[in-house]
């Protein structure tokens, strides 16, 4: 979204009275007493050699062991003066315009990063640009509170041919867990022509046999609530998280990177929070280094706090937070995030396009999946979203930053929630 700020975005454009009402079609709620759903995470996080949690409270981030980002005007410096501390450094591989220091995987950088950016540390000076790699999650709820796996679900109704242009010309990177091998034949009616199918683009799904990673099929379900929200809109989808449902930094720029260059809006349903809230250098970068007109929609996050998560809560992103319908009215989603940064919300839970397999979780039953589930988080909140801004540029013949300042020129549904979009 570059040249545009949110304050512009929010000024009236006469098209919202246009702008027909969607309706949001939501599943039964996702399984709830997920407990063990949360126990398998926090266990992949333990047991994962490259990935460290930083645990004071309120200042949480999880981030890559032994590497340290920096500014290129700043590598210079910040590798003497960790030198002089006696903490010795290798240059590692750049990526988004940001230098890469190697250090002892058992160094604690967080408190490194502390020290660099004190002033007292540079007797004066301008501290420099440093932050540790963070490690991004997809927001299926996977964080959220409360907690819920994806539950099985019959399949969804045909597509309604009468709602076929919807979007229809607007591509749409996805940038999550890629897309499920099958999805081209088995969704056909949902998923077939609307992407084009790449060995790359695949998700990889399975921890073993045909037993789930925890958010395998994240990246299809994403994208059949996309198409739900737009039945005519296409969309790249681009690998930036693991099936487990973890990425970093690094990943969602190459993703990023990676989409194609035709592709107006982007949706991002991952996230991550930063050392002291700094916003990340990559992600800027990356953000930045977008075509021009380029419309980014992310997902605020599922730890029920207002405390910024990036990509989010960048000022011309698109932060998306979740609604949910207790069947008689809506109201915010116990788990998700707000604040002021937030933009819009949607419903969250929804039934979608999914995968093929098992999920076994401790001292449960398995639950079998055969290509449709039911799941709820920011994540999903976010795509529909994305869709509405698709069929808003179809149905009036405008820009992703027009739709972007017709969808967001209403009142706020409540403070930190932004508008809703329904």
């Amino acid at each position: 979204m570059s040249g545009l700020t949110r304050r512009r975005l929010l000024a009236t454009t006469g098209l919202v009275a246009a702008a027909a009402p969607l309706t949001v079609r939501t599943g039964r709620p996702a399984a709830a007493g997920s407990d063990p759903y949360q126990d398998a995470f926090a266990k992949a996080v333990a047991a994962g050699r490259n990935i460290r949690r930083f645990t004071e409270p309120g200042r949480e981030i999880w981030y890559r062991p032994g590497q340290l980002l920096t500014a290129p005007a700043d590598l210079a410096r910040v590798q003497g003066r960790l030198r002089e501390w006696g903490y010795p450094t290798q240059v590692g591989e750049r990526f988004a315009g940001i230098e890469r220091l190697l250090l002892d995987p058992d160094i604690d950088v967080p408190s490194i990063v502390t020290r660099l950016r004190d002033p007292q540390s540079w007797g004066g000076s301008a501290p420099p640009a440093v932050q540790p790699h963070h490690v991004t999650v997809g927001h299926g709820n996977i964080m959220g509170n409360p907690a819920s796996a994806p539950a099985a679900a019959p399949p969804l109704p045909h597509p309604d041919p009468a709602r076929a242009g919807e979007g229809r010309g607007v591509l749409v990177g996805v940038c999550d867990t890629g897309i499920w091998k099958e999805a081209w034949w088995f969704h056909d009616r949902w998923l077939g022509g609307a992407y084009t199918p790449t060995a790359t683009d695949e998700d990889p799904l399975y921890a073993h046999d045909d037993v789930l990673a925890l958010e395998g099929g994240h990246g299809t379900f994403v994208a059949g609530v996309l198409r739900q929200s737009a039945q005519g809109v296409g969309f790249d989808p681009q690998p930036a998280l693991a099936p487990s449902g973890i990425g970093d930094e690094e990943m969602l720029t190459r993703a990023l990177a990676g989409v194609d260059r035709n592709a107006r809006l982007l949706n991002l349903s991952l996230g991550c929070t930063t050392h002291d809230d700094v916003p990340s250098m990559p992600i800027a970068n990356a953000l930045a280094a977008l075509p021009q007109g380029v419309v980014v929609v992310a997902s605020a996050g599922n730890a029920a706090s207002s405390r910024p998560v990036w990509p989010a809560a960048f000022p011309d992103v698109v932060a998306v937070a979740a609604t949910t319908f207790d069947g008689k009215s809506t109201r915010p989603a116990a788990y998700s995030n707000y604040g002021g940064w937030v933009d819009a919300c949607a419903e969250g839970t929804w039934v979608s396009t999914y995968v093929k397999g098992q999920l076994v979780l401790g001292g449960t039953p398995p639950v079998w999946f055969d290509g449709f589930a039911s799941w709820a988080g920011t994540s999903f909140a976010a795509p529909f979203v994305t869709g509405r801004l698709a069929r808003l540029m179809t149905e009036h013949k405008i820009s992703a930053a027009d739709a972007v300042a017709a969808l967001l020129s209403g009142p706020p549904w409540r403070p930190g929630y932004g508008v809703l979009v329904n």
